[in-house]
């Protein structure tokens, strides 16, 4: 249904930008989870999971290792719905320091044949204040929720780590993992804060932040022990790097204390679309969806050889079918996260997705 009756009606909104679909569906499910009963009578339908999903990485727990990637809930405004749509966790962000507008519109674009999106966004949020306004207000979500932090871009690089520390600082608490993205195509000069100088000073500073937020007793999230030390750390890298590059950064994440990668963000290159979209390619942005199916699956192989499976890996790219997160889990991944794959297939994919790693555990899940 989601195909023939739903994904024609959103593809049509806003004369057909992506990004006018984009907020309607967040302020949709928004406007759902204040209804009583919706969000439950939603669960009936998407949010059951299988029993033998769960499981535990980088310690904490998880009900299902399908979650929801950051980008689609930035500000964090649905999150009661999400849970009902089948996803084990979520990701919100990527939040910043300072509020800011993000890249002039329009910058999210549909290449529908190749069942891909180029977004060119550059971390529009309301600020890592106000997320965590919102999130005071929720309470406890019933599920695990990890943060992604980025760069404001009126921050200049060298005062980047202070604008990152910010952002975990005001966060700290309602976090039960935090993803550092050092990888977004949109922000100028972010990417090279994955070179290994600056990407070491970063994450030590982070570690040390969050060993004095633990300390202090900043701590409430309902999936970390504080027992089991500083709430987990983990590094978004790009797809773009190559093997001596993800060498160097792996070593820099292991040195520090690093809980976990996560592999991979979008790219900025252009290869496998259909012909009918060549014309889209030349849009400035990262390109998510089946672009990415096979550069993710190398990348996550890889990293998981290079570590010998001793870093726990979030895999995230080109996942459209369930077989293609069962691949990431064969590869090395620990957790996966869908995006892309939500736009052209829909909720349906969750659930097909849960179902599949229950019936045929793969990879990581055996």
């Amino acid at each position: 249904m989601y195909r023939r009756v739903v994904r024609p009606v959103l593809y049509r909104l806003g004369k057909g930008d992506a990004e006018v679909a984009h907020e309607q569906t967040l302020h949709g499910l928004r406007r759902l989870s204040r209804v009583p009963g919706a969000v439950s009578a939603l669960s009936r339908s998407y949010g059951s999971l299988p029993t033998g999903l769960a499981r535990t990485v980088f310690g904490v727990r998880f009900p299902s290792p399908v979650g929801l990637a950051a980008g689609m809930d930035k500000n964090g405004i649905a999150l009661p719905a999400w849970r009902a749509l089948g996803f084990g966790y979520v990701e919100v962000g990527t939040v910043t320091a300072h509020a800011q507008p993000g890249n002039p519109r329009p910058r999210l674009f549909r290449l529908v044949e190749s069942e891909a999106v180029i977004n060119r966004m550059g971390f529009n949020n309301l600020g890592s204040q106000a997320l965590a306004e919102r999130l005071e207000g929720y309470g406890d979500l019933g599920y695990p929720l990890g943060i992604s932090i980025g760069k404001s871009k009126v921050t200049p690089l060298e005062d980047a780590v202070e604008d990152y520390v910010t952002s975990l600082r005001r966060l700290y608490r309602y976090g039960d993992y935090f993803a550092v993205n050092v990888s977004s195509p949109n922000t100028p000069g972010l990417r090279s804060l994955q070179d290994s100088g600056h990407l070491r000073e970063l994450l030590t500073a982070l570690h040390a932040e969050a060993s004095s937020l633990m300390s202090r007793g900043s701590s409430s999230g309902p999936s970390v022990s504080p027992a089991a030390g500083p709430k987990p750390i983990l590094v978004k890298i790009a797809p773009d790097l190559t093997e001596s590059a993800i060498d160097e950064l792996l070593g820099v994440c292991t040195d520090v204390g690093v809980a976990g990668i996560i592999a991979t963000n979008t790219t900025i290159g252009r290869s496998g679309l259909a012909a009918s979209d060549q014309g889209s390619a030349s849009e400035a942005g990262g390109l998510s969806g089946r672009p990415l199916t096979e550069i993710s699956a190398k990348t996550v192989a890889h990293i998981h050889a290079e570590t010998q499976g001793a870093l726990p890996i979030i895999g995230v790219g080109g996942i459209l079918d369930p077989s293609d997160a069962a691949r990431l889990f064969d590869a090395g991944a620990s957790l996966v996260q869908l995006y892309t794959g939500l736009i052209f297939r829909g909720p349906g994919l969750v659930r097909r997705t849960n179902r599949l790693l229950t019936h045929q555990p793969r990879g990581h899940l055996r």
